[in-house]
């Protein structure tokens, strides 16, 4: 990455993201230390401005942040780092320096259906999902109809970890459904978000 630290004075802003939410955590300031130090050790360094010395986020606290994926704005001067959090980020307790609720794992669907793209575009003989995509339509259609039945099945009993276990087997189904179709997920959020508003 060719960052542009001389425009700040050395330092540049990092925005954290959670990498599983999606949820911006905090804004912290780096120089080229910190960022070296941060991409070796797979933890969040900052500069800290008011300290005036490098900062680890969780050397006291023991929150890490651990690092996932670094990237880089247009202009070369801003980050934006996707971590894991160990525990609340926000020095008050908090979930997120903005005080907001660091839940849901929702955002994991989006990385699915990309997934799910890949092996529709890119099929690999050892691909579950390509071997459904390789029997077309009805076949797909078919194993949704039929995790659908046994997750029906499975709320009469009293077993929620094989209810999770259908419940996840068909949302994927559903997903392999949808890319099967080439509609986009997203196209079924707009419709649930357009019935909310009315």
């Amino acid at each position: 990455m060719n960052i542009d630290f001389a425009k700040n004075g050395g330092l540049v802003p990092a925005v954290i993201q959670d990498a599983v939410t999606e949820k911006v955590l905090m804004l912290g300031y780096m120089n080229e230390e910190s960022l070296l130090k941060t991409q070796a050790e797979g933890i969040v360094t900052f500069y800290s401005r008011s300290k005036q010395r490098l900062w680890t986020k969780g050397e006291t606290s023991g929150n890490f942040l651990k690092v996932q994926q670094v990237l880089l704005d247009c202009d070369e001067d801003t980050l934006l780092i996707k971590v894991n959090p160990v525990g609340p980020v926000c020095h008050t307790g908090a979930d997120t320096c903005f005080d907001e609720k660091n839940s849901g794992k929702a955002a994991f669907l989006n990385y699915l259906k990309h997934v799910i793209r890949s092996r529709r575009e890119q099929p690999a003989e050892s691909s579950y999902t390509a071997s459904l995509f390789k029997k077309g339509i009805n076949k797909v259609a078919q194993k949704v109809g039929e995790e659908a039945v046994e997750l029906v099945i499975e709320a009469k009993d009293n077993n929620s970890e094989l209810f999770k276990g259908e419940a996840a087997d068909l949302l994927f189904h559903f997903l392999v459904l949808l890319e099967q179709k080439q509609i986009d997920l997203d196209e079924v959020i707009d419709v649930l978000q357009q019935r909310h508003r009315k």
